[in-house]
């Protein structure tokens, strides 16, 4: 997963979400791959991170990174309790493809009364499972970088990051349809219901869009909409 797409999801992990806004430390459980990004990530936000493997390797490699690492089993409520887990208000379970201990793990954070619980899955079933013990948020990253990268293989878009299932924000050059005008007068919300957001002119730095912003041929643009009409709006 790209660095700017984790980023939005942490954004959300430590802001306002359905149950819990965050503060204090961030517990990390699973130090792989996407475990370590996120880590690595949050403290680079400036976050106090406590970081859980039961990997010797991984937990040392890891403790000059985070604020804390420890080896443990994170599936025990009782060592979660000795680590004073039971006092944070955030965890991001980033175990992987033991979907067992995942979904112990999350039940056992819900049960210390955690109240921000993020949760990895890698299948949809596995998804529902992590939802019904209580899991804050699911989410799934492998399936959304293989979203993004087939929206990205076409080269109509540089940048695809999915909102919900029928939101999106693109970066994209400036379609010919819209090049040359004031954007108030080219129809763009009648016409294909999407926003432009922010606007990179050739040369220069992104910067909000007005209405009486003039787009060149290869300016770039961060567009906002519903998924149907992204796609018209790629395709004009």
């Amino acid at each position: 997963m790209g660095e700017p797409r984790l980023r939005a999801i942490l954004s959300r992990v430590t802001g306002l979400d359905d149950r819990a806004q965050h503060q204090g430390a961030i517990l990390v459980v699973g130090l792989g791959r996407f475990g370590s990004a996120v880590a690595a990530t949050l403290t680079q936000m400036g976050h106090e991170v406590l970081a859980i493997d039961t990997d010797g390797e991984r937990v040392t490699e890891h403790s000059e990174v985070v604020t804390h690492a420890a080896l443990a089993d994170a599936t025990s409520e009782r060592v979660l309790r000795q680590l004073g887990v039971n006092e944070l208000n955030t965890a991001v379970v980033c175990i992987g493809n033991d979907i067992e201990a995942s979904v112990l793990t999350t039940a056992a954070l819900v049960d210390l009364g955690v109240p921000n619980v993020w949760a990895k899955a890698i299948t949809e079933s596995h998804g529902r499972i992590l939802e019904r013990v209580g899991a804050s948020h699911v989410v799934f990253p492998e399936a959304e970088m293989g979203g993004r990268v087939a929206h990205l293989v076409t080269g109509s878009m540089i940048e695809y990051i999915a909102l919900d299932e029928d939101f999106v924000l693109i970066e994209t050059r400036a379609p010919v349809v819209i090049v040359g005008r004031p954007l108030v007068e080219t129809g763009l919300r009648a016409n294909f219901k999407v926003t432009v957001v922010c606007v990179k002119p050739e040369g220069g730095a992104f910067t909000y869009a007005n209405f009486d912003t003039v787009l060149g041929p290869n300016d770039l643009i961060v567009v906002a909409g519903h998924r149907d009409d992204i796609a018209r709006f790629v395709a004009a």
